[in-house]
């Protein structure tokens, strides 16, 4: 056991063990609001409860282990999505005994190229399942000969480009290719995968509804394709939290991958969707030079502006206009109260690489924290052992 001191039962080297209000929290912090967090969990579980689809959380979004463990005991899983080797690590490592209990695997929706990853992954699947996209030859090769080196048996779903324009196979090719894999030693065809990762975003209800159906129609007359071919092919994986009860209702498909419903941000905060912000970024005014200006302590390093900068919760007239490395400047009415010392709640725009800048989940019971969640799966971990 180490002698750090503990906070709220979790290990935090550096820390102070006195910490168990929100005022204490050292800033910038992610901090979560548990129940609401639960709330959105059960609203997705209970929604691919009543019907055959199936929901495979996205482990990118949070990357923390004790909230994908509240995801799989809430149900209606498939198993768990990650979008890195590093991440399926994480994941087998600590929630092992959820994924067999829930007869899941772990997917691994992205390409895995490059020195030694398909050798971790060939590791992982000696403990649990894991399937793994694949789009080309030199890729399935790759996993074949990892896999069949170690002994196991890896799961291939061929990813397919449905309209997004970044990875996967065109259609026509997908038949070609899930040959290959059957004729490939150490890998199992399970089946196909396609995001409309560029749909997902569409503000307009209808537009969305249109093109996501559109898109979900060549994934499943390609999975038609796969069985008329003799090929196994039973997933049909797809979909995001923009998307999931469009493609989670399309026929024949039998998951869908979403990811930031559990927590939200105000990209996806746009969307008919009913989900709820449950997560923000922790600041500190330490400036307020002017009337109109204030700054506080959280600039780039602690939340990402790819979709647009952050929201100042509760800061009536306030905008962010600026993120430099470590500050965040906010326009504000001149009577606003904030002063030196003014803690700021901001809403993120882009959830998955804010929470990948932080090392811990500040977990929240109102304004008292009741637990520290380690953001296991952040970063890339390539240095690992893979012997």
């Amino acid at each position: 056991m180490s002698d750090e001191p503990r906070i709220c039962g979790i290990e935090r080297p550096g820390g102070d063990s006195s910490v168990g209000d929100v005022r204490e929290i050292p800033t910038p912090a992610l901090v979560v609001d548990v129940a609401t967090m639960q709330r959105n969990i059960e609203r997705m579980a209970g929604f691919f409860a009543a019907g055959p689809c199936r929901l495979r959380p996205h482990f990118k979004a949070h990357k923390t282990p004790e909230i994908a463990r509240r995801q799989l005991v809430a149900g209606s899983c498939a198993g768990l999505t990650c979008a890195t080797v590093s991440e399926a690590e994480v994941a087998a490592s600590a929630l092992a005994d959820q994924l067999t209990e829930a007869s899941g695997d772990i997917l691994i929706a992205n390409e895995p190229v490059g020195p030694g990853k398909c050798e971790r992954i060939a590791k992982v699947a000696r403990d649990v399942s894991v399937t793994v996209a694949v789009d080309s030859t030199a890729g399935l090769t790759a996993l074949s000969d990892a896999a069949a080196r170690a002994g196991v048996t890896v799961g291939v779903l061929v990813d397919l480009d449905v309209g997004m324009g970044r990875c996967g196979v065109q259609l026509e090719s997908a038949v070609s290719l899930g040959r290959q894999v059957v004729a490939a030693k150490g890998l199992a065809l399970r089946g196909v995968m396609g995001y409309e990762g560029h749909l997902v975003g569409l503000t307009e209800r209808s537009e969305r509804e249109t093109r996501a159906r559109d898109a979900m129609a060549g994934l499943v007359r390609t999975a038609n394709l796969f069985r008329s071919d003799g090929l196994p092919c039973d997933v049909v994986s797809a979909g995001g939290t923009g998307t999931y009860d469009i493609s989670g209702r399309v026929d024949e498909v039998t998951e869908i991958q979403a990811g930031s419903y559990v927590l939200m941000d105000s990209h996806y905060g746009r969307l008919d969707i009913p989900f709820e912000q449950a997560f923000w970024v922790l600041g500190t005014v330490v400036s307020r030079p002017e009337p109109g200006r204030c700054v506080t302590d959280c600039g780039h390093k602690s939340m990402t502006k790819d979709h647009g900068y952050p929201f100042a919760r509760d800061v009536v007239g306030a905008a962010v206009v600026a993120l430099n490395d470590e500050h965040a400047t906010i326009a504000v009415p001149p009577d606003c109260g904030l002063s030196v010392g003014s803690y700021v709640y901001f809403q993120p725009s882009h959830i998955d690489p804010t929470i990948n800048l932080h090392d811990v989940f500040y977990a929240l019971d109102g304004d008292y924290v009741v637990a520290i969640w380690p953001i296991a799966a952040r970063g890339y971990h390539e240095h690992r052992d893979v012997a």
